[in-house]
């Protein structure tokens, strides 16, 4: 193998762990994609030539982007599919429910990652190393951690349901419908912990058309079974919790089949599973950084669940309109992060081999064309938003009054700065993917935890409800200013590389 390659293969053992592990804040769930990791390997050990390299960016990103942004796209539709429905037949009441549910399944794909993208930096790494048993032995130690937590939490969730639902924002309008939702979604937490979990590692084994498989099937179950529960049936939430869990437990089906019958990279008999309970820990610490990430958006949700629900029983809405009406909000723009989130993993891959083997015009190429996309895609969005509201409100049902009026505010006021958004998109895995993984960290947690937090408190208590769909653009022209300064501070330092 030519020298090179070698030293861009120990280069990306940084770069391409940190870029999967950053790229969890965007959408608020499970992502899944195709590891950038596989694919590189893919590229330097297979093609000499190594197209990364020499082909055109345009044809580059094409490639390594579409697979990766159809999976994230159709993951969030996934997670949004049952508001719409439910909207449409059941109300916005329903809906809000859905929102106050909504952190439960998070925490728990949290959990999945914690082992699932742990597992999968795991065996790469052992593999990088020709160390195969070692490998094997942390993918089995994985799977079993994925299994332990999804027991513990479906214990959990059903014994203390009704607490947890008023922790994440339940009122007296939507307790009801949250607990509907809520018991059966909690029955089927182990169909989600264990797909999201074992999809990353069925990526990592260099399968991803098999986890996108398991994802579209579950997604195709989901968009039958909610029209089918709902109206046909009559069964209203629960209806749409049955066809959430089972499109989860299709998913997990195809995963099993896939570790039972089809693992190439290592070996998962009897020799890998004995003793593979001392890798537990090894595993779930390279896989810590997604788990926190992800608890990180559980905690904002959280937060921002109940402030809604506060400010909101103060004024004309009510605590319930609020609820429903940004949570739908945050679903749309999920769909938006999720674009961009898939266009940078297949980014990932040609930012860092080209950094490493000191091409910078490709790097530079590529960030300029990404974020031109980035901020296309945004720019567009809110020219929709800001004109025609009401066009994505109706998908979600539009039977309330007071409901269309705050709707339409939450995606003029909200969003109103989603362009600026784009740059942090771009910036986070961009620096990630050159092996600043600390700035990158650091855009990520300053965001969600330094900013959007304290900006929604401080303006909530000026503005009342007003002030919280403030915080929104507030963020993200702080953020803008904060990746800016990031990405000026790298564009020097690499003019001189």
């Amino acid at each position: 193998m030519p020298v090179g390659i070698n030293r861009i293969i120990r280069l990306q053992d940084g770069h391409i762990l940190a870029a999967q592990e950053g790229l969890r804040i965007f959408i608020e769930i499970s992502y899944p994609r195709i590891s950038a990791l596989e694919i590189f390997f893919l590229f330097a050990i297979i093609d000499p030539m190594n197209k990364l390299g020499t082909e055109k960016i345009n044809k580059l990103l094409l490639t390594f982007a579409l697979p990766s942004v159809i999976s994230l796209v159709l993951n969030a539709v996934y997670n949004m599919v049952d508001q719409i429905f439910i909207g449409q037949g059941v109300g916005y009441l329903a809906n809000a429910a859905t929102n106050v549910v909504f952190p439960l399944t998070q925490f728990a794909v949290a959990l999945g990652l914690l082992f699932g993208d742990g597992t999968a930096s795991f065996m790469n790494l052992r593999l990088g190393e020709k160390d195969r048993g070692s490998a094997s032995k942390g993918t089995a130690a994985g799977i079993t951690g994925v299994i332990l937590v999804a027991a513990v939490l479906v214990i959990v969730y059903n014994l203390l349901l009704e607490p947890l639902c008023w922790l994440f924002g339940a009122t007296e309008g939507t307790i009801d419908f949250a607990l509907q939702y809520g018991r059966i979604i909690s029955l089927g937490i182990p169909f989600c912990i264990f797909s999201c979990g074992t999809s990353s590692i069925i990526r990592a084994d260099g399968s991803p058309g098999v986890a996108m498989m398991g994802l579209v099937t579950g997604c195709i179950i989901n968009l039958i079974g909610d029209p089918l529960a709902i109206f046909v049936l009559g069964l209203g939430v629960r209806g749409a919790a049955i066809a959430t869990i089972s499109g989860q437990c299709a998913n997990m089906l195809i995963n099993i089949w896939y570790l039972l019958r089809r693992i190439k990279s290592v070996d998962l008999g009897a020799d890998a599973r004995k003793g593979s309970a001392s890798y537990i820990p090894k595993v779930a610490r390279l896989g810590f950084s997604s788990f926190v990430t992800q608890v990180a958006v559980v905690f904002v949700m959280a937060v921002q669940n109940n402030l809604l629900t506060a400010y909101g029983a103060q004024s004309e809405y009510g605590a319930d309109v609020p609820l429903a009406a940004l949570g739908v909000t945050m679903k749309v723009f999920t769909i938006l992060q999720c674009a961009i989130a898939g266009m940078m993993a297949g980014a990932q891959p040609i930012l860092s081999f080209n950094y490493g083997s000191r091409q910078i015009g490709r790097v530079q190429e590529t960030l300029r064309k990404t974020m031109v996309i980035a901020i296309l895609i945004m720019g567009a969005a809110t020219v929709w938003f800001q004109l025609a509201p009401m066009s994505i409100v109706r998908l979600f049902g539009s039977n309330d009054e007071l409901y269309n009026q705050f709707a339409v505010l939450c995606l003029r006021v909200f969003l109103m700065l989603i362009v600026l958004d784009a740059v942090q998109m771009v910036a986070t895995p961009f620096l990630q993917a050159i092996g600043k993984p600390g700035p990158a960290a650091l855009l990520i947690f300053f965001r969600q935890l330094v900013i959007q937090i304290p900006a929604m408190f401080l303006l909530g208590a000026l503005f009342g409800l007003n002030g919280l769909l403030y915080a929104g653009p507030v963020s993200s022209f702080l953020v803008f200013i904060l990746s800016v300064i990031f990405l000026l501070q790298e564009q020097k330092k690499l003019k001189v590389l």
